[in-house]
């Protein structure tokens, strides 16, 4: 096949050899192993939908602003109270002496140099200092709980999310034909808890999260990364990345993971359908024959060429769907159908709506139709 990447070094396919050896070769025993604890690339490469993050540096300046006016709080506390302090240097207790005494106290330092010895100071120290003590002692480490309480949130939503995922659809490649697969998806009612992003750079992965999805880090030619996306438990999957050959090889390894799923590939040279076919792929879409036809569409006849591009981007004037048969409609021809029926899908037959067995619908039968878009 031909490279029709200008960066091959940038894309998993230019280890053509050793991926398919992974894809193909290895043990079933290997191949199909969880393995990764939660402290490996198990939990690491699972992006759950971010939520909105409050910003590192404003984080450490909120804390620092609450820590200085634990500290200013208690030194004016222990300013207004000198008289019941004493200074073992001089005896007596001014303002830089007070600041002194807080920083050390609420530090736990306590060097003993100054210490109360009236009753209200010894009080308010019990009251007032000490809680302080305490809540600046939380926003010191506040920064570690954080870390070691979201690490353990996370691990459970990653948790959470495997033993609920079912049927649901995986996208590998989040580029440009990711992106508008997973748009036409949510247009048509897709949720996006039930959509998930496999893509081996972590940035474009990141984004998927902002976006609302899960998202996996990974080679996507690699059974593991697969088995973290939970390959084996969805009904549909959609191979998108920007080289023919990685196609290839994602759509034999998620076959081999999953034969019931409906496997859609998208490749750029018509010569590499075929194979993608062998490969276990239900649908090919082959991109650049599929704008070169459009091109020349556009070329003869605009307006063609404008309702064309209208019938492919979803949500926008005409839609195309693929919808089961009303049982008002079962027994009826196509043309009597609220909808324009292009197509009738029986078993895993496409029937034109001119043919003849199409003629009568079924109950069982799906009809592709095309509807103005729901705004």
């Amino acid at each position: 096949m031909p490279n029709t990447d200008p960066h091959p070094d940038t894309d998993p396919g230019s280890r053509t050899a050793r991926r398919a050896r992974t894809a193909t070769g290895a043990p079933p025993g290997q191949r199909g192993r969880r393995g990764p604890g939660p402290d490996s690339d198990q939990v690491r490469n699972v992006l759950l939908p971010a939520r909105t993050p409050t910003p590192p540096m404003r984080q450490v300046a909120r804390r620092l602003l609450m820590a200085l006016a634990i500290l200013a709080v208690t030194t004016l506390v222990v300013w207004l109270d000198r008289s019941g302090y004493t200074d073992n240097s001089d005896g007596s207790v001014d303002l830089l002496d007070a600041a002194y005494y807080a920083t050390v106290t609420l530090s736990t330092t306590g060097y003993g140099d100054i210490t109360p010895v009236s009753d209200t100071a010894r009080l308010i120290n019990i009251l007032v200092i000490t809680p302080l003590r305490v809540v600046f002692l939380i926003i010191l480490v506040g920064t570690t709980l954080e870390v070691l309480t979201e690490r353990t949130r996370q691990h459970w939503r990653i948790e959470r999310w495997r033993s609920t995922v079912r049927e649901h659809t995986v996208v590998i490649g989040y580029g440009t034909k990711g992106r508008s697969a997973v748009g036409t998806l949510l247009g048509q009612g897709e949720p996006k808890e039930s959509i998930v992003i496999v893509d081996p750079q972590r940035k474009v992965v990141e984004q998927a999260t902002l976006d609302g999805l899960t998202g996996v880090v990974g080679d996507a030619t690699r059974t593991e990364t697969l088995l973290r996306a939970e390959l084996p438990r969805a009904s549909r999957i959609v191979v998108a990345p920007e080289r023919d050959d990685t196609a290839a090889l994602i759509t034999l390894t998620a076959r081999q993971l999953n034969k019931g799923a409906t496997v859609v590939a998208a490749v750029r040279e018509d010569e590499n359908a075929p194979l993608l076919r062998q490969s276990g792929a239900d649908v090919v879409v082959t991109s650049s024959s599929s704008a070169g036809r459009l091109l020349g569409m556009s070329t003869l006849s605009p307006n063609t060429g404008s309702v064309m591009e209208d019938l492919l981007t979803y949500g926008n004037g005409l839609d195309v769907l693929e919808r089961p048969v009303t049982r008002a409609e079962a027994g009826h021809g196509p043309r009597e159908c609220t909808d324009l029926v292009v197509a009738v899908v029986r078993g895993r037959r496409v029937l034109n709506y001119t043919d003849p067995e199409a003629a009568t619908l079924q109950l069982t039968d799906r009809v592709v139709v095309i509807r103005p878009a729901r705004t």
